[in-house]
């Protein structure tokens, strides 16, 4: 009915490594195509659904089981739905997987130095970080363990934006997700 499928594209990486800027340039892009799509991002969900949780690990696993059901509806519903999460963890991020069929979970994997994203650091989490404000903090004092075996990898310290997205853009259309 859509004249697309629905799927879960999920942007994983570092604390500013592009997870909210890709995904909204994504979500802009092929709303111009008519695509039904709707992006979940941390900003958006710590907000509501998760204001209860902080960032243990536990914490942390819970928000994204939330996500994961959420996106299910949504993908349920014929919605391609981005979920932009730095989502540390590799055992969170194949909790979520499990949750989908076959190729209706796809890991995009923003690869980017550390110092780049610090670099970046709109809201100075890193400066905060390193001087002990925050704990539990993805890359500095909590690690991030990269995906093994991603859909896309996109070294988004190297990328433009444009190319990011044209990369993802092109996946969907090559898996048949998008005309």
């Amino acid at each position: 009915m859509n004249r697309h499928k629905s799927a879960l594209v999920w942007l994983t990486g570092l604390p500013g490594s592009g997870k909210s800027t890709i995904s909204h340039e994504l979500e802009y892009r092929l709303f111009q195509q008519n695509i039904k799509i709707y992006v979940l991002d941390g900003d958006n969900v710590r907000q509501g659904l998760s204001k209860d949780l902080g960032f243990s690990a536990d914490d942390r696993r819970e928000n994204l089981r939330r996500v994961g059901e959420v996106a299910l509806l949504f993908v349920d519903a014929g919605i391609l739905t981005i979920a932009a999460f730095a989502s540390p963890y590799r055992t969170d991020r194949r909790m979520v997987r499990q949750m989908f069929g076959p190729g209706d979970f796809i890991e995009v994997y923003l690869k980017c130095d550390v110092t780049v994203c610090e670099e970046r650091d709109p809201k100075g989490l890193y400066k905060k970080a390193r001087c002990g404000e925050i704990k539990n903090f993805t890359g500095i004092s909590d690690p991030y363990e990269p995906p093994e075996h991603p859909e896309i990898v996109l070294a988004t310290d190297r990328m433009s934006i444009d190319e990011s997205v044209e990369r993802i853009v092109g996946y969907l259309k090559n898996k048949g997700v998008i005309p």
